[in-house]
Parts: structure tokens; C-alpha cells; sequence
């Protein structure tokens, strides 16, 4: 028989059963934060059953609301959620937490289970991660939604904590939902007053509320364990469609813990045994067994998916209506969601149509995208205040603009940090295909959202311009130089660099294409010559990461150049100078070393030899990396020194990348190769 607790209220018992499950799931892992999903017990209750709209047997309703919980590092208080609400996390999975193959990590993970909506740990990511999906859902519901039915309505619900609010990103996210006026989501902020070192006040004092209300939020402040409380605020939050809402929850951490209420001990560390043993005598729990869930707990969360189900049932009823009676809009809907769908000749479509005339790759890519968003309804995005010069507006599309989301131009403001997040939220949300620009200098900023994209295999993509020392008189603060080797260095990521309209549109074709992670396209500001090739090209040149450019005079090449981007013209004229001073040189264009390095080991040597012939790579950047291709005996012709202000071409000449610079620099090396041996 299982163990029954008695004298306390349904709704208490429920609590107290998140609270338990949080405290055993720690206890057992002997490592974990106990105290968040103890103080937030109240609130996530009231809104898991009276709030929130999901379907445990269908966990991808596209209408389902979303729940995000930004403070990753209170993770089992999303797990117990999820247990108890139907989900698929059995209790084994509860018990394992934080162990080896486990779906129960020490942060939550997109993809492990159903109903754990994005990865979220590094504070202020998911917050910004919920803003891109609630701003995803209103741009999908502009399309959508007719007067006779909605198939759009849902709304996006997150918990944050003092440390999600302190980190920048947060704050950049919010001020654009402010902007926005993102009236679909609602952010509980779990005000605890703890962090890892102590008491916030150590070093946050502001008013948070305050400073929400002043980004344009609706804000309200209650006691975070007055569950009365926490419901009428709920429903002003959702009544309130005009604005975003922040409920300001003051909570204590640990709360029910007899001596680490209120203690930092809490936030990263287990109670301890005896801690855990006098929280369940002061709460009226039994200490045996462990894992303890009342049959009356399990049979609430039951009723509340009954009380769910119509609710799903009438949706499915009106959705196949609307269908029916919207043949104008179900095709639509059917490229959005949940497949993206692709027109099945995209890389031709885009090869027969890539510009074939000498310019920057940022202007090769502005026409392509112009191409892509006549045949991909689901492309969409923008860049942080650079449009103008990452060419990435979509001309024949209105922007998105506070309270109108028709649109597909987003403006993300001089806020990359946010970007990143956002677009990561848009990706995981699933009904775009959604891309933020910047200069590739400026990926420093939006570094740990392309990590978090990488890692959770979000297919978002990252557009990054003015790609190297050529970008020019704006100087060695604009110009990038570890940017490269540091992108590559993100597992999962891949970075594409391309010399020419041609590899541009094969570029995007790949990027638009990809499920399984993001993408980094780098283009130029400088203008790049027209790139001559030995055969006509195909539409794999990209998506197998390199290719044979040019090949040797006389067949069997006695040197090999690789190169990538604008440095690619730049290999081939070196090569015009070595050919005619007799040695045969094949030029290679490796636009993706992840991409090429993922192929057969038959096809990389068959383009990259490894029988000796002398490898040389030319790339303007850190030439780190490049000895995954060349080896420990290549040579590597790029930059350990900053840049300089002064016009590319001077620059260029300054720093050895003219065609008779390298040519002489590789003849040098090969006579001292040849002397050496």
C-alpha cells in the first residue's frame, strides 16, 4: 500500500509532493539545487493546473502553450511538472537525475523529453528563447488566424530569477518585448533574494519591476507562496493582451527547509540528510518511501488533463474545419508548420539565379535572399541595426512592427546578445525559418546563443559580415581575426565562408536546409572578383565543404593551395604566378571545413592529397585550426596581429595577401621544404 499523508489540504499535498520530488531527486543525485523548485512550488502549481494549456498525449499541439523555465538550474522543479502532469518522464527518469544517459540533466535539455520546450541553464537565455517564441507564435498567427477560427492563440510562460534578470541578455530580450509589445507572454520572476555568494543585495538593488514597467511590461507584485494570489495575478497577466507581463513573486528559497530557508546553501547544494528528513517532519511528509507521490496528487494532475482534453479536442474540430474552409491558407500552414517545408529544387533553383558578377558576398547574399523569400515562406529574421550592411532586409515584406507581425523583417536594435536568443526561440518554436545578422566581430556578443543553438540543434542561422582585416578603414575594432578559428571551434556549428555568388546560393540553399543545428554564414564587405572554375558547378560544391577549384596544368598537382572566401581569387592568381614558374598547383575552395571534413575519407583526399604533396591554406584570420587539414608540415598563411585602419587594398599589401606576396612566400617555402628533405 502506498504511504498517504493526511492533514493538509489537496492543494497543499500537491505542493508539497513538487517540493519532495525535488528534495529526493537531489538527495539521491547528491548534487543539484533544491531550493528554487521548493520556493516556486506555489505558483508553478497554480499555473500547471489552472493556467496552462497542453495535452501530455499529444506534446506537440501546435497549440499547446509553452512553458519555459529560464532558471534551468532549478531543472527538477520542470521534471516533477512533467511527471506529474502525464508526461512522458517516468518516475525511473526522476530518480536518475543528473546521472549518464539519464533524460533528467543538471539543466534542462530541448529534445531529451517531451515538454521541455528549449535548453536552458546559461541565465537569460531562455528568457530570451521564450521571447522568440512568442514573438514566432504572434507572426504565425498574423498568417493564420481568420475571423471563423484561430488555430494561433496560445501564450508562452516562463519562470526567471535574480540571475537571469541581472544577465544582459534578459534585459536586451525584454526591452524588445516591450517594444513589440508581445502581449502573449508572461514571465513570473522568482524574486528570492539569493544567489550563489549570498543575499542579492551584494550586488543587485534596483527595482526590477520598475525597470520592466519602463521597458513597457505589465507588472504586478505578490507573495510567490500565496497561491490565491498567484492565480488572480495569472489571470490579469493573461487577460492583459496588449503588453508583456512580469509578475514580481517574492518566494523564499528552500522554503518548508527548518534551516536552509532562506540560506544559499540551497541554490547548489543538496539539503543533506538530516536537512531532508526535518523538512518532511516539518511538512507532515513520511520519510519512507522515497519518490513519494499520493494517489490524490496523481488523480488532480489527471483531472486537470480531462479538464484539457475538450479544450484540445474542440481545437482539432476547428483546425480540420478551417482547413476545409481556408484552401488559401492550408497550404500555408502546411510550409510552416512543422516541417518547413522546401521546394525540392531549392539548390538549382538558387544556382541557375546566383549572381555571377564581381561584388562583396554580403551583396551576392542580399540578392539571394531576395530569391529565397519568394520561394520559402518561412524565411524571416533581421539584424542587430545592420541591415543596410549585412544586406539582409527582405524587399518585398513589411517589418515587423509593435502590434503588426505580418511582416518578415525583425529589427533586433543594437542588441546582438538578444539576437542570438531570440532567434534560437523562433527556431525551436518551428514555424520559421529565422536568421539574425551582424558583423563577424560582433559574433562575441552572441557567442553563448550559437553554442546554445549548436548544442540543442536548433536550426538557426547566423548571418556575420564584414568578415576580415578587409573590411577597411574601420580598423582593428571592427575587424575579425580569431572570429573564424573561435566559430569552429563550436561543435555542431558549421560555418560556411564563401568566395562567390555561386557558393553564396548554395550557401543559403544548405542553411535554409539544415534540421539538425545552426548555421554560420560569413560573407564579405569588400568586393570579390568573379571566380574562375575548371567544370561547371554543381549543387554539392557546398554541402561536401570543398571542392577542386582549379586543377594543376599537367594533370597530378605537385602543390595544393586551399583557401576560402575572398582569399579563394586571391589563391588562384598565386597560382597563375607558380603555374607559369612550373609547378603544377590545384587550387581547393573549402567554403566549410566541418562540412568537408564530415565527408569520406575516399572523397577528402581525392580533393586534399595526403601522399605528400605540399598543402597550403590562405585564409585572412588565426590559422589555428587549419592544421586539422594541412598537418603539422603545411604551411599556414594567415594573421597573428590585429588589423590596421586604412583601405583594404593597403592593408592587403601591408599584410602579404597580393597574389605575387603569397606566390613568392609559397616558392620561398618550397625551396626550404626542398632543402630540408
Amino acid at each position: 500500500m502506498p504511504a498517504r499523508v493526511t492533514g493538509t489540504g489537496l492543494d497543499q499535498l500537491a505542493v508539497n509532493t513538487i517540493k519532495m520530488l525535488a528534495v529526493d531527486a537531489v538527495e539521491k543525485a547528491k548534487s543539484g539545487h533544491p531550493g528554487m523548485p521548493m520556493g516556486a512550488a506555489d505558483y508553478t502549481y497554480v499555473l500547471w493546473t489552472r493556467f496552462l494549456r497542453y495535452n501530455p498525449q499529444d506534446p506537440a499541439w501546435p497549440d499547446r502553450d509553452r512553458f519555459v523555465l529560464s532558471a534551468g538550474h532549478g531543472c527538477m522543479l520542470l521534471y516533477a511538472m512533467l511527471h506529474l502532469a502525464g508526461f512522458d518522464m517516468p518516475m525511473e527518469e526522476i530518480r536518475n537525475f543528473r546521472q549518464w544517459g539519464s533524460r533528467t540533466p543538471g539543466h534542462p535539455e530541448h529534445g531529451l523529453a517531451p515538454g521541455i520546450e528549449t535548453t536552458t541553464g546559461p541565465l537569460g537565455q531562455g528568457f530570451g528563447n521564450a521571447v522568440g517564441i512568442a514573438l514566432a507564435s504572434k507572426m504565425l498567427a498574423a498568417r493564420v488566424n481568420t475571423e471563423d477560427f484561430a488555430p494561433i492563440t496560445h501564450r508562452v510562460f516562463t519562470i526567471v530569477s535574480d540571475g537571469d534578470l541581472m544577465e544582459g541578455v534578459a534585459s536586451e530580450a525584454a526591452s524588445i518585448a516591450g517594444h513589440l509589445r508581445l502581449g502573449n507572454i508572461v514571465s513570473i520572476y522568482d524574486d528570492n533574494h539569493i544567489t550563489i555568494e549570498g543575499k542579492t543585495d551584494l550586488a543587485f538593488s534596483e527595482d526590477v519591476g520598475r525597470r520592466f514597467e519602463a521597458y513597457g511590461w505589465h507588472v504586478q507584485r505578490i507573495d510567490g507562496h500565496d497561491r490565491a494570489a498567484a492565480a488572480e495575478a495569472l489571470a490579469e497577466a493573461v487577460a492583459e493582451t496588449g503588453r508583456p507581463s512580469l509578475i514580481v513573486a517574492r518566494t523564499h528559497i528552500a522554503a518548508g527547509a527548518p534551516t536552509k530557508h532562506d540560506s544559499a546553501e540551497a541554490h547548489g547544494n543538496p539539503l543533506g540528510p538530516e536537512e531532508a528528513t526535518a523538512t518532511k517532519r516539518a511538512l507532515g511528509w513520511p520519510e519512507e518511501p522515497k519518490f513519494l507521490v499520493p494517489d490524490e496528487v496523481r488523480e488532480r494532475f489527471a483531472a486537470r488533463a480531462a479538464e484539457l482534453r475538450p479544450i484540445y479536442d474542440a481545437w482539432q474540430r476547428g483546425f480540420e474545419g478551417w482547413r476545409s474552409r481556408h484552401p488559401d491558407l492550408a497550404p500555408l500552414w502546411d510550409q510552416l508548420r512543422p516541417s518547413r517545408m522546401l521546394p525540392a529544387n531549392l539548390a538549382s533553383t538558387l544556382l541557375e539565379s546566383a549572381p555571377r558578377e564581381a561584388a562583396a558576398t554580403r551583396a551576392h547574399s542580399g540578392k539571394i535572399i531576395q530569391k529565397l523569400a519568394s520561394l520559402v515562406p518561412a524565411l524571416a529574421g533581421g539584424a542587430g541595426d545592420l541591415a543596410p550592411s549585412t544586406s539582409t532586409l527582405i524587399k518585398d515584406s513589411p517589418s515587423v512592427a509593435p502590434g503588426s507581425f505580418i511582416g518578415r523583417n525583425l529589427h533586433f536594435g543594437i542588441r546582438e546578445h538578444a539576437m542570438g536568443a531570440i532567434v534560437n526561440g523562433m527556431a525551436v518554436d518551428g514555424s520559421f525559418i529565422p536568421y539574425g545578422a551582424t558583423f563577424l566581430v560582433f559574433s562575441d556578443y552572441m557567442r553563448p546563443a550559437i553554442r546554445l543553438a549548436a548544442l540543442s540543434r536548433f536550426p538557426s542561422i547566423f548571418v556575420f559580415t564584414h568578415d576580415s582585416v578587409f573590411l577597411g578603414e574601420d580598423g582593428p575594432t571592427h575587424q575579425p581575426i580569431e572570429h573564424l578559428t573561435a566559430l569552429r571551434a563550436i561543435v555542431n556549428l558549421v560555418v560556411i565562408r564563401p568566395c562567390d555568388g555561386i557558393e553564396t546560393a548554395l550557401a543559403w540553399a544548405f542553411a535554409v536546409g539544415r534540421r539538425d543545428g545552426p548555421t554560420a554564414l560569413v560573407f564579405t564587405r569588400q568586393t570579390v572578383p568573379v571566380v574562375e572554375r575548371a567544370a561547371p558547378p554543381t549543387t554539392d560544391l557546398v554541402a561536401r565543404g570543398a571542392y577542386v577549384l582549379l586543377e594543376a596544368g599537367g594533370g597530378k598537382p605537385k602543390l595544393v593551395i586551399i583557401a576560402t572566401g575572398s582569399e579563394v581569387p586571391l589563391a588562384a592568381e598565386a597560382r597563375a604566378i607558380l603555374e607559369k614558374d612550373g609547378t603544377p598547383t590545384r587550387v581547393v575552395s573549402m567554403p566549410s571545413m566541418e562540412l568537408f571534413l564530415g565527408q569520406s575519407d575516399e572523397y577528402q583526399t581525392s580533393v586534399v592529397p595526403q601522399d605528400g604533396t605540399p598543402l597550403v591554406v590562405v585564409e585572412a584570420g588565426l590559422p589555428d585550426c587549419w592544421h586539422r587539414i594541412v598537418g603539422r608540415e603545411g604551411l599556414i598563411i594567415g594573421l597573428r596581429r590585429y588589423g590596421a585602419s586604412a583601405p583594404y587594398k593597403v592593408i592587403a599589401e601591408k599584410l602579404g595577401f597580393t597574389g605575387p606576396q603569397v606566390a613568392a612566400r609559397i616558392a620561398a617555402w618550397l625551396q626550404d621544404r626542398k632543402r630540408r628533405s
